[in-house]
């Protein structure tokens, strides 16, 4: 699909960089400057207050820099708001409408008036066949699982067909088996679509999983990125193998760790 920001096409895997980006809210201070390669999945770790969510939100545009641009595509994305970016995002918290049918709250993603006529309906329901949830296009979100609502998240997602999807730990909240499953199908999205994929998460497995790429931020800043494979072996930064309680070379148990990267 092509999508459009400030009147110019683009087209699925953009680049994403933040050119000298600065935040503050209270105490806290940020100041971003990285570039995140198009198609790829970067795993986005860190501490706690280090700026992860702050940083997805800078580029979804739910928060705009002091200084700095967020340039997505190589365009500069900081007239545009939220819903013009090209740009999807999955939170913690699904963000499902809890009157709306599964149906309506994925077709938001294309119509946020939910005018839909029989493409868009069509588009839905292959949407929810491809995340697993055929058939229950008519259930309200109370009734399904946590890891249903998320993959109704992810089907919404499906249908909006942004070049670029941001992940603020979604999947958080499940048991390790199920969050597997959802890494999983996140990575089989990837492979179909090859958007840019950032996603937050404190679980290194998870990186390990399906991270082709990893930035690391510490004290309001990014201070490494790199593949994937160079943050879990001994050239690792000091300063990640510290965050993840390496105490060899490489995380404990991170041979077992199955490896699903596209």
């Amino acid at each position: 699909m092509t999508t459009t920001i400030n009147g110019t096409a683009t087209e699925n895997g953009l680049a994403v960089r933040l050119d000298d980006v600065s935040f503050s809210y209270g105490e806290a201070s940020f100041r971003f400057d990285a570039e995140f390669a198009a198609g790829r999945i970067t795993a986005i770790m860190g501490p706690s207050g280090s700026g992860k969510s702050t940083l997805l939100n800078l580029i979804a545009g739910f928060e705009s820099p002091e200084t700095g641009k967020v340039l997505i595509g190589g365009i500069d994305a900081g007239n545009a708001p939220p819903s013009a970016r090209p740009v999807s995002m999955v939170f913690q918290e699904n963000n499902l409408f809890a009157h709306l049918p599964v149906e309506a709250n994925v077709g938001l993603g294309r119509s946020p008036s939910l005018k839909l006529g029989d493409a868009e309906r069509a588009a839905i329901v292959e949407a929810l066949a491809r995340v697993g949830l055929a058939g229950k296009e008519k259930r309200l979100p109370r009734e399904l699982s946590g890891g249903e609502r998320q993959r109704v998240a992810l089907a919404r997602v499906l249908l909006r067909d942004r070049p670029v999807l941001l992940l603020d730990e979604p999947f958080a909240s499940l048991g390790p088996a199920l969050r597997d499953d959802m890494l999983d199908l996140v990575a089989g999205i990837h492979a179909e679509r090859k958007m840019t994929v950032l996603f937050v998460t404190h679980q290194p497995e998870d990186a390990r999983r399906i991270g082709q790429d990893v930035a690391f931020l510490d004290e309001g800043a990014i201070a490494a990125t790199g593949p994937a494979d160079d943050f879990f072996d001994r050239t690792g930064p000091d300063a990640f193998r510290r965050y993840i309680g390496d105490r060899g070379g490489t995380v404990a148990g991170s041979q077992h760790i199955a490896r699903k990267r596209t």
